[in-house]
Protein backbone atom coordinates (compact mmCIF):
# COMPACT_ATOMS: atom_id res chain seq x y z
CA UNK A 1 0.00 0.00 0.00
CA UNK A 2 2.19 3.12 -1.11
CA UNK A 3 0.99 6.23 0.59
CA UNK A 4 0.36 9.16 -2.12
CA UNK A 5 1.64 13.02 -0.88
CA UNK A 6 -2.52 13.24 -0.51
CA UNK A 7 -3.00 10.59 1.60
CA UNK A 8 0.34 11.63 3.82
CA UNK A 9 -1.34 14.84 4.00
CA UNK A 10 -4.88 13.68 5.38
CA UNK A 11 -3.21 11.59 7.30
CA UNK A 12 -1.39 14.09 9.42
CA UNK A 13 -4.12 16.59 9.15
CA UNK A 14 -6.71 13.52 10.86
CA UNK A 15 -3.89 12.73 13.51
CA UNK A 16 -3.70 16.30 14.64
CA UNK A 17 -6.82 16.99 14.96
CA UNK A 18 -7.69 14.07 16.87
CA UNK A 19 -4.76 14.31 19.15
CA UNK A 20 -5.76 17.70 20.08
CA UNK A 21 -9.24 16.66 21.16
CA UNK A 22 -7.90 13.96 23.04
CA UNK A 23 -5.22 16.05 24.71
CA UNK A 24 -7.45 19.39 25.03
CA UNK A 25 -6.92 19.71 28.95
CA UNK A 26 -3.75 19.31 28.61
CA UNK A 27 -3.38 21.65 25.53
CA UNK A 28 -5.10 24.48 27.47
CA UNK A 29 -5.17 26.30 30.84
CA UNK A 30 -8.92 27.13 30.31
CA UNK A 31 -12.03 25.60 30.09
CA UNK A 32 -14.51 25.66 27.34
CA UNK A 33 -17.04 27.19 29.40
CA UNK A 34 -15.18 29.62 31.64
CA UNK A 35 -16.45 32.92 30.82
CA UNK A 36 -15.26 35.99 32.30
CA UNK A 37 -17.14 39.32 30.82
CA UNK A 38 -14.05 41.06 31.96
CA UNK A 39 -12.29 39.96 29.00
CA UNK A 40 -14.54 39.19 26.21
CA UNK A 41 -14.30 39.96 22.27
CA UNK A 42 -10.56 40.14 22.94
CA UNK A 43 -8.35 39.60 19.72
CA UNK A 44 -5.81 36.64 19.33
CA UNK A 45 -2.84 37.54 21.53
CA UNK A 46 -0.50 35.55 23.70
CA UNK A 47 -2.94 35.17 26.34
CA UNK A 48 -5.38 33.90 24.17
CA UNK A 49 -3.80 32.53 20.84
CA UNK A 50 -7.43 32.61 18.74
CA UNK A 51 -9.41 35.16 20.33
CA UNK A 52 -12.20 35.28 23.15
CA UNK A 53 -16.09 34.91 22.75
CA UNK A 54 -18.46 37.29 23.33
CA UNK A 55 -18.54 35.78 26.94
CA UNK A 56 -14.78 36.22 27.31
CA UNK A 57 -14.22 32.28 26.83
CA UNK A 58 -10.96 31.15 25.49
CA UNK A 59 -11.81 30.23 21.53
CA UNK A 60 -8.79 28.02 21.16
CA UNK A 61 -9.85 26.20 23.67
CA UNK A 62 -13.39 25.85 22.76
CA UNK A 63 -12.01 25.25 19.56
CA UNK A 64 -9.97 22.29 20.77
CA UNK A 65 -12.91 20.99 22.57
CA UNK A 66 -15.16 21.40 19.74
CA UNK A 67 -13.15 18.75 17.62
CA UNK A 68 -14.65 16.24 20.76
CA UNK A 69 -17.85 16.62 19.09
CA UNK A 70 -17.16 16.38 15.67
CA UNK A 71 -15.33 13.82 15.91
CA UNK A 72 -17.79 11.47 17.83
CA UNK A 73 -20.29 12.21 15.63
CA UNK A 74 -18.54 11.50 13.04
CA UNK A 75 -17.17 7.95 13.90
CA UNK A 76 -20.72 6.84 15.67
CA UNK A 77 -22.57 7.93 13.05
CA UNK A 78 -20.68 6.45 10.51
CA UNK A 79 -20.39 3.09 12.91
CA UNK A 80 -24.46 2.43 12.68
CA UNK A 81 -25.23 3.67 10.00
CA UNK A 82 -22.56 1.36 8.13
CA UNK A 83 -23.74 -1.44 9.75
CA UNK A 84 -27.25 -1.07 9.13
CA UNK A 85 -26.64 -0.18 5.89
CA UNK A 86 -24.51 -3.63 5.20
CA UNK A 87 -27.26 -6.03 7.20
CA UNK A 88 -29.77 -4.13 4.90
CA UNK A 89 -27.95 -4.48 1.64
CA UNK A 90 -27.22 -7.86 2.22
CA UNK A 91 -30.68 -9.22 2.77
CA UNK A 92 -32.17 -7.07 -0.24
CA UNK A 93 -29.22 -8.26 -2.59
CA UNK A 94 -28.64 -11.90 -1.65
CA UNK A 95 -32.60 -12.74 -1.17
CA UNK A 96 -34.10 -10.25 -3.81
CA UNK A 97 -38.06 -10.62 -4.38
CA UNK A 98 -40.03 -8.91 -1.24
CA UNK A 99 -36.72 -8.11 0.96
CA UNK A 100 -35.07 -6.79 -2.28
CA UNK A 101 -38.63 -4.39 -3.00
CA UNK A 102 -38.78 -3.35 0.34
CA UNK A 103 -36.05 -2.04 1.39
CA UNK A 104 -35.53 -0.40 -2.14
CA UNK A 105 -38.73 1.41 -1.71
CA UNK A 106 -37.84 2.23 2.30
CA UNK A 107 -34.28 4.15 0.15
CA UNK A 108 -36.68 5.64 -2.09
CA UNK A 109 -39.00 7.35 0.63
CA UNK A 110 -35.84 8.35 2.66
CA UNK A 111 -33.89 9.60 -0.02
CA UNK A 112 -37.15 11.98 -1.14
CA UNK A 113 -36.94 13.61 2.36
CA UNK A 114 -34.45 16.68 2.24
CA UNK A 115 -31.70 16.33 5.50
CA UNK A 116 -32.62 19.49 6.44
CA UNK A 117 -36.47 18.75 6.50
CA UNK A 118 -35.53 15.45 8.28
CA UNK A 119 -33.28 17.38 10.72
CA UNK A 120 -36.20 19.44 11.76
CA UNK A 121 -38.86 16.83 12.53
CA UNK A 122 -36.69 14.33 14.19
CA UNK A 123 -35.75 17.21 16.48
CA UNK A 124 -39.23 18.49 16.79
CA UNK A 125 -40.59 14.95 17.84
CA UNK A 126 -37.43 13.92 19.97
CA UNK A 127 -35.88 17.24 21.30
CA UNK A 128 -32.47 18.72 20.54
CA UNK A 129 -29.62 16.99 21.76
CA UNK A 130 -26.53 14.79 20.83
CA UNK A 131 -28.04 11.46 20.66
CA UNK A 132 -30.94 12.91 18.12
CA UNK A 133 -28.30 14.30 15.87
CA UNK A 134 -26.52 11.28 15.40
CA UNK A 135 -30.59 9.34 14.89
CA UNK A 136 -30.54 11.88 12.25
CA UNK A 137 -27.85 11.36 10.75
CA UNK A 138 -28.10 8.02 11.12
CA UNK A 139 -31.57 7.68 9.50
CA UNK A 140 -30.51 9.99 6.48
CA UNK A 141 -26.82 8.08 5.91
CA UNK A 142 -27.84 4.10 5.99
CA UNK A 143 -29.59 4.35 2.80
CA UNK A 144 -25.93 5.12 0.57
CA UNK A 145 -24.74 1.90 2.21
CA UNK A 146 -27.49 -0.38 1.58
CA UNK A 147 -27.24 0.52 -2.09
CA UNK A 148 -23.91 0.39 -2.63
CA UNK A 149 -23.88 -3.01 -0.71
CA UNK A 150 -26.69 -4.50 -2.55
CA UNK A 151 -25.16 -3.56 -5.96
CA UNK A 152 -22.20 -5.25 -4.92
CA UNK A 153 -23.64 -8.37 -3.86
CA UNK A 154 -26.02 -8.43 -7.23
CA UNK A 155 -22.64 -9.31 -8.99
CA UNK A 156 -20.51 -11.26 -6.37
CA UNK A 157 -23.60 -13.94 -6.18
CA UNK A 158 -23.79 -14.65 -9.77
CA UNK A 159 -19.80 -15.27 -10.03
CA UNK A 160 -18.93 -18.56 -10.26
CA UNK A 161 -17.49 -19.52 -6.93
CA UNK A 162 -20.63 -18.40 -5.67
CA UNK A 163 -22.64 -20.66 -7.93
CA UNK A 164 -20.82 -23.47 -6.99
CA UNK A 165 -20.58 -23.14 -3.37
CA UNK A 166 -24.82 -22.82 -3.63
CA UNK A 167 -24.67 -25.46 -5.79
CA UNK A 168 -22.52 -27.68 -3.61
CA UNK A 169 -25.34 -26.99 -0.55
CA UNK A 170 -24.04 -24.45 1.50
CA UNK A 171 -26.24 -22.38 3.57
CA UNK A 172 -26.95 -19.02 2.72
CA UNK A 173 -25.50 -17.75 6.03
CA UNK A 174 -21.94 -19.57 4.87
CA UNK A 175 -22.29 -17.84 1.36
CA UNK A 176 -23.01 -14.69 2.78
CA UNK A 177 -20.24 -14.73 5.58
CA UNK A 178 -17.24 -16.73 3.70
CA UNK A 179 -17.88 -15.30 0.39
CA UNK A 180 -19.38 -12.36 0.09
CA UNK A 181 -19.09 -9.96 3.13
CA UNK A 182 -14.96 -10.32 2.32
CA UNK A 183 -15.54 -8.74 -0.71
CA UNK A 184 -17.90 -5.96 0.63
CA UNK A 185 -15.30 -4.78 3.39
CA UNK A 186 -13.27 -2.52 0.74
CA UNK A 187 -16.49 -0.34 -0.81
CA UNK A 188 -17.34 -0.16 2.56
CA UNK A 189 -14.13 1.14 4.38
CA UNK A 190 -14.00 3.66 1.26
CA UNK A 191 -17.22 5.13 1.59
CA UNK A 192 -17.12 5.41 5.12
CA UNK A 193 -13.81 6.95 5.26
CA UNK A 194 -15.95 9.78 3.05
CA UNK A 195 -19.17 9.87 4.98
CA UNK A 196 -17.02 10.91 8.44
CA UNK A 197 -16.28 14.30 6.54
CA UNK A 198 -20.18 14.21 5.45
CA UNK A 199 -21.05 14.01 8.94
CA UNK A 200 -19.15 16.10 10.44
CA UNK A 201 -19.86 18.86 8.02
CA UNK A 202 -23.81 18.27 8.34
CA UNK A 203 -23.59 18.04 11.89
CA UNK A 204 -22.12 21.57 11.97
CA UNK A 205 -24.80 22.64 9.47
CA UNK A 206 -27.51 21.26 12.12
CA UNK A 207 -25.73 23.48 15.43
CA UNK A 208 -25.13 26.32 13.05
CA UNK A 209 -28.97 26.39 12.21
CA UNK A 210 -29.94 26.30 16.18
CA UNK A 211 -30.97 22.51 16.49
CA UNK A 212 -28.08 20.81 17.04
CA UNK A 213 -25.04 20.65 19.63
CA UNK A 214 -26.60 23.84 22.33
CA UNK A 215 -24.26 26.26 24.19
CA UNK A 216 -22.77 26.02 26.36
CA UNK A 217 -21.07 22.88 24.79
CA UNK A 218 -18.49 23.64 22.03
CA UNK A 219 -19.48 23.05 18.83
CA UNK A 220 -17.81 24.31 15.63
CA UNK A 221 -21.36 24.48 14.48
CA UNK A 222 -22.87 26.85 17.24
CA UNK A 223 -19.60 28.70 17.58
CA UNK A 224 -20.22 29.45 13.48
CA UNK A 225 -23.50 30.75 14.50
CA UNK A 226 -22.64 32.83 17.77
CA UNK A 227 -19.85 34.27 15.76
CA UNK A 228 -22.11 35.65 13.23
CA UNK A 229 -23.00 38.26 14.77
CA UNK A 230 -19.71 40.00 15.73
CA UNK A 231 -18.35 39.33 12.19
CA UNK A 232 -17.60 42.58 10.99
CA UNK A 233 -16.05 43.45 14.73
CA UNK A 234 -14.52 40.37 15.59
CA UNK A 235 -13.80 38.41 12.85
CA UNK A 236 -11.65 35.45 14.51
CA UNK A 237 -15.21 34.31 16.20
CA UNK A 238 -16.35 32.83 12.98
CA UNK A 239 -12.48 32.73 11.38
CA UNK A 240 -11.17 29.74 13.29
CA UNK A 241 -14.00 27.08 13.88
CA UNK A 242 -14.21 27.68 10.47
CA UNK A 243 -10.33 27.01 9.63
CA UNK A 244 -10.82 23.68 11.73
CA UNK A 245 -14.10 22.71 9.88
CA UNK A 246 -12.82 22.90 6.94
CA UNK A 247 -9.26 21.47 7.60
CA UNK A 248 -11.12 18.27 9.28
CA UNK A 249 -13.26 17.66 6.49
CA UNK A 250 -10.34 18.48 3.72
CA UNK A 251 -8.04 15.65 5.95
CA UNK A 252 -10.65 13.01 6.10
CA UNK A 253 -11.50 13.45 2.10
CA UNK A 254 -7.97 13.46 1.54
CA UNK A 255 -7.37 9.93 3.49
CA UNK A 256 -10.89 8.49 1.54
CA UNK A 257 -9.48 9.38 -1.70
CA UNK A 258 -6.17 7.87 -1.27
CA UNK A 259 -8.00 5.01 0.21
CA UNK A 260 -10.38 4.55 -2.54
CA UNK A 261 -7.29 5.01 -5.16
CA UNK A 262 -5.10 1.91 -3.05
CA UNK A 263 -8.04 -0.09 -2.33
CA UNK A 264 -10.24 0.15 -5.27
CA UNK A 265 -8.68 -2.51 -8.16
CA UNK A 266 -10.17 -0.81 -11.05
CA UNK A 267 -8.43 2.17 -10.31
CA UNK A 268 -5.30 0.58 -10.32
CA UNK A 269 -2.43 1.21 -12.56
Amino acid sequence: MVLSRGGALGLVIVALVALAALLAPVLTPYGPVDADLGRSLRPPSRAHWFGTDQLGRDLYTRVLYGARVSLVIGLVTVGIAGAVGLGLGLLSGYLGGTVDAVVMRLVDVQLSFPFILLALVVNAILGIGLQNIVLTLIITGWVVYARLVRGEVLVLKTLEYVEAARALGAPAWRIVFRHLLPNLWTPVIVLSSLQVAQYIVAEAAISFLGFGVQPPTASWGNMLNEGRTYIYNAWWLTTFPGLALVLTALGVNLVGDWLRDTLDPRLAG
